[in-house]
């Protein structure tokens, strides 16, 4: 417990430093919001007055920058992000919550995938280590893991959907045909429009934990416990299972709850290549746009859900792992 508390205390001081980042980032690119919205109102002749205005929504002003600051977590307090430029006059939490949900469905759903198959098979192959299937399967996992993420994309998106027109080029459902809801229709066409990336990112991201696996099972399946499992004659799926895949999994779980953490922003490749409306591609228009303050919500958000898979990593180690818990190495 008095672990967890110290873990905690940490966090809490890494959120302040993501905040305070994502405060200052954004107010060193160059450009200014309001003038590139005005820049879209054909000339118009805009006063002073409504300059300064529209600068204050964007969650500019001329405040000294700590005041600014000091403002801008008062804001964060009462999760008020600003009006989004690129979406005006919406709000960049309204805007957030319409892409999140994409983002997590899509990518969370194919690193869990990913994660489950790619242990499993990495398992099986340290298990059956020096057999055909050892020496198949790692070199054409590190093979595909070597193709550029963005070439894989590309190249499914022009022979599946492009020559075959087994897939859609892009989107995430058929938005000339089916609104938002739940009708089995619209089901239909997100799944349909879905599995295309689902494959690019479950190939993209198989290899490193089918190796990550073996190798962290081969060496397990040389300590004693295991040989001592082993002599006496328990199954060979009870040593498997119980014995060796439960302490050879736990450096995957630290890089399991990354990928958990960054499955709102790791999603950027993905939806440019695929048209996909998640947070990602969210982001990537905000910052053409110069959009500030969606850049900043979007940053939030990344930083806040890569601090709590982490501090879930921590407490599935203190589960999972007996040392942690009595404070040993």
């Amino acid at each position: 417990m008095r672990r967890l508390l110290s873990r905690l205390g940490f966090y809490l001081i890494a959120l302040w430093a993501s905040i305070t980042l994502n405060f200052i980032i954004p107010r060193l690119m160059p450009g200014d919001p309001a003038q590139a919205y005005l820049a879209k109102m054909q000339g118009q002749h805009i006063t002073q007055q409504t300059l300064t205005a529209l600068r204050v929504q964007f969650g500019l002003s001329n405040d000294p920058i700590w005041i600014q600051y000091g403002q801008y977590l008062v804001n964060l307090l009462h999760w008020n992000l600003g009006i989004s430029l690129s979406n005006f006059p919406q709000p960049v939490t309204e805007v957030i919550a319409q892409h999140i949900p994409w983002t997590v469905g899509l990518v969370g759903l194919s690193v869990i995938i990913s994660f489950t198959f790619g242990s499993l098979l990495g398992m099986l192959v340290a298990w059956k280590r020096g057999s055909w299937l050892d020496s198949i399967v790692p070199p054409i996992l590190t093979f595909i893991s070597a193709i550029p993420y963005f070439w894989l994309a590309l190249a499914f998106v022009y022979v599946l959907s492009f020559m075959w027109s087994w897939f859609p080029m892009g989107g995430g459902y058929d938005e000339l045909t089916y609104d938002i809801g739940w009708s089995s229709g619209f089901i239909i066409s997100v799944i349909t429009h879905g599995i295309l990336p689902a494959i690019t990112i479950v190939l993209g991201s198989l290899s490193s934990w089918v190796l990550v696996m073996r190798n962290s099972m081969v060496t397990t399946l040389s300590d004693d416990y295991v040989l001592m499992a082993q002599a006496k004659g328990l199954p060979e799926r009870r040593v498997m299972l119980n014995y060796a895949a439960r302490n050879a999994i736990l450096p995957s779980i630290t890089s399991f709850s990354i990928s958990l953490g960054l499955i709102v922003g790791g999603s950027l490749l993905t939806e440019m290549v695929f048209n996909y409306p998640g947070i990602g591609f969210a982001l990537y228009n905000a910052v053409l746009n110069l959009d500030y303050s969606l850049i900043e919500g979007c940053f939030l958000v990344i930083a806040i859900t890569v601090l709590a898979a982490n501090l879930l990593s921590d407490i599935a180690y203190t589960f999972l792992d007996p040392r942690v818990r009595q404070g040993r190495g």
